[in-house]
């Protein structure tokens, strides 16, 4: 079969139907009739000599070539949207930068990895956060340039990815300056009772924190759990607990004073991670960005 031979109107249908699991919803948002979207899929098959889906109840499933095919189509289409993204800036002189970060890694973070780019002013920035998976697969449709986290993604023939070591910073305890100042506590040994606000379960080391209070026989009183760093912010702000973070969270709070830290630990460490395609299109400004990252440590998983 030549590539002349194969009709990419039908399989950016097929693309649609694989994507939206079903006939229906597809037909929907390519604005076609049932029929007319079946019967397209039924000339690609054709065309292929395999079927791409068998049906399971009202649902359609891919069979192994429909598998092949998709993988395909989310890199040949993934690659078109990565296109018209970039033509969407007006200008030769502009370069849009496409940011996901994960709703548990710090803004403060993230503000400070992308500084150098806020006064660049041929850059147009664009930010987004999310579950990992969710970014994970906006960056293998080229919808986004790099993601942003803090747990190492293993790459494979499905996944195409690099993952870079950015940087590692302990966990610390934190608490209103007003009460603690002067003051320390050991990390975890003195935590049985205390009153804690931490990292909610979706976060990286929560499990580890856990596990090492459990280790050391202690029993904090959990007064909150929260996974969006932002907002965990406010409450060591705001609260009057003591709370579970890397200092980059409340970096500003440390700095005037209205936080101190209490405790440190380098048992838990926050590792932070860069998350590129495989195979992409090469922005200078982010390549400067990738080129400042240190060395893998010892203790970082590799990717």
């Amino acid at each position: 079969m030549q590539l002349d031979q194969l009709n990419f109107h039908h399989f950016f249908y097929f693309w649609h139907v694989a994507r939206a699991g079903h006939l229906t919803q597809a037909a929907r948002d390519l604005h076609v009739s049932q029929s007319a979207l079946s019967s397209q899929i039924r000339q690609l098959e054709d065309r292929l000599g395999e079927p791409l889906f068998e049906r399971s109840g009202r649902r359609l499933v891919l069979t192994e070539t429909g598998q092949l095919a998709l993988s395909y189509a989310d890199r040949i289409f993934g690659l078109s949207r990565e296109m018209l993204g970039r033509m969407e800036v007006r200008g030769d002189s502009l370069v849009r930068l496409r940011v996901g970060s994960v709703a548990t890694l710090s803004r403060n973070y993230q503000e400070n990895w992308i500084r150098p780019l806020l006064a660049e002013p041929t850059v147009v920035l664009s930010l987004e956060s999310g579950p990992l998976d969710t970014l994970l697969q906006r960056l293998l449709e080229h919808q986004l340039d790099v993601v942003l986290a803090n747990e190492a993604v293993a790459a494979g023939p499905d996944r195409p990815l690099h993952c870079r070591f950015l940087g590692s910073q302990a966990m610390a305890l934190v608490g209103p300056a007003a009460a603690w100042r002067g003051r320390t506590l050991r990390l975890p040994e003195d935590l049985d009772g205390r009153e804690l606000a931490l990292p909610g379960p979706r976060h990286a080391l929560r499990g580890a924190f856990d596990a090492m209070c459990v280790a050391a026989g202690v029993t904090p009183r959990l007064r909150a759990e929260v996974d969006d760093m932002a907002m965990l912010r406010l409450v060591a702000r705001d609260s009057g607990w003591l709370t579970v973070l890397p200092e980059v969270v409340v970096q500003d709070e440390l700095r005037t004073g209205v936080l101190v830290t209490v405790a440190r630990t380098t048992r838990l460490q926050e590792h932070f991670y860069a998350i590129t395609p495989l195979h992409r299109h090469r922005l200078e400004r982010l390549e400067q960005l990738l080129a400042q990252a240190p060395a893998r440590p010892d203790d970082a998983p590799a990717a």
